[in-house]
């Protein structure tokens, strides 16, 4: 982190740092919340098929592209394949909770507002899950797409029906791609460095892999930009008052004022 993206001076206006202790609980009680609804969404199977083979029509409709053209760049190499499939395993977590820390030390009123903007995108994704259970592409033979992450690893699912720990017919909205894009975002709101612009490469990169490891159809990630943008177009992140050097405009001013009042009218001005 350069000079460019260190934060200005802190000032009598800055936000201050919401309690630590509170931050953790709220974060906690959402996880599990977001679990437990998730939760709620399963045993939707034969539904979850039939939305499934609905979005891979809707797509032909759409002309979008074919997802098997991404997975078969990916097939190029066992490397790449695990590579992608590690990243969709192993990144999702570990850099949104980096992304919020680093908020929480030096970004206090940003923090607040990606905090409202995810929490915002992960409730309208799970009503999504709730209303519309979907199977991901690797589960539908009509795609012709392979599970990935089962034939070359690592996987973080096993079987739909002994999975406890997660609902794989939730594949609408992608919530793997919609906390990239918001971690992007954020960052390039939050920093002035030049290169802050690179951090599109997350989200472009989760992309990919979503896609070309089967577990997210292009309307996936369609789906949850749109409920970011919305997110994002309700919170707005709140303007700082602009800070003056020793409240020398606002005296300025004030002397202006002061002087225009007290000057004595010219005797027979305007006649």
């Amino acid at each position: 982190m350069n000079a460019r993206s260190e934060p200005a001076e802190a000032g009598p206006d800055a936000p201050a740092r919401p309690p630590l202790v509170r931050e953790l609980l709220l974060v906690a009680g959402l996880f599990l919340v977001y679990k437990f609804g998730r939760q709620l969404a399963t045993g939707h199977t034969a539904e979850a098929f039939r939305n499934a083979h609905h979005v891979w029509d809707w797509e032909r409709v759409l002309r979008l592209p074919d997802e098997g053209t991404v997975q078969s760049l990916l097939l190029h190499g066992d490397t790449l394949v695990h590579v992608a499939n590690t990243y969709y395993a192993a990144v999702h977590f570990p850099a949104t909770l980096a992304f919020l820390v680093w908020l929480y030390l030096r970004r206090p009123a940003h923090y607040v507002w990606a905090r409202r903007v995810l929490a915002a995108v992960t409730g309208a994704a799970l009503v999504l899950h709730l209303l519309f259970p979907l199977a991901p592409p690797r589960m539908l033979a009509a795609t012709g797409l392979i599970d990935t992450a089962r034939l070359y690893g690592p996987s973080v699912y096993g079987p739909p029906r002994t999975d406890a720990l997660s609902n794989q017919f939730a594949a609408m909205p992608s919530l793997h791609f919609g906390w990239a894009l918001m971690l992007a975002v954020g960052l390039i709101v939050a920093t002035r460095t030049r290169w802050r612009w690179l951090w599109l490469l997350h989200p472009l990169v989760t992309l990919l892999v979503v896609v070309g490891t089967a577990n997210h159809y292009w309307l996936d990630v369609i789906a949850a930009t749109a409920l970011l943008g919305l997110a994002l177009a309700v919170l707005r992140l709140p303007r700082a008052r602009p800070r003056t050097r020793c409240g020398l405009p606002h005296r300025r001013a004030e002397v202006r004022r002061r002087s225009s009042a007290e000057r004595p009218e010219l005797v027979g001005a305007g006649r």
